[in-house]
């Protein structure tokens, strides 16, 4: 999946929240899963919306990356997530 959300011909449509997405999104961790591979995600969606980190935990996510400014807020968000999936 790729779509560039600086360029304002697709930027309208561009969502990382949208049910389809994320959809995809946990298929591809699981498929990387039953292989046994890691997989991590790169982009702006876990720094800017915490909820989008925690929704990659649940679903079994390896790595995240995340800018500076956020680390953080957004560890938090995830330790709470791994507290409550153990």
């Amino acid at each position: 999946l790729g779509g560039d959300r600086d360029s304002d011909l697709v930027s309208h449509v561009y969502d990382e929240n949208n049910e389809a997405v994320k959809r995809l999104i946990t298929q591809v961790i699981a498929v990387a899963k039953k292989y046994k591979r890691k997989i991590g995600i790169c982009g702006q969606a876990p720094s800017d919306h915490p909820e989008f980190a925690a929704f990659l935990v649940e679903a079994g996510i390896d790595s995240i990356s995340l800018n500076p400014d956020s680390v953080i807020g957004v560890i938090r968000r995830v330790a709470e997530v791994e507290k409550n999936l153990n």
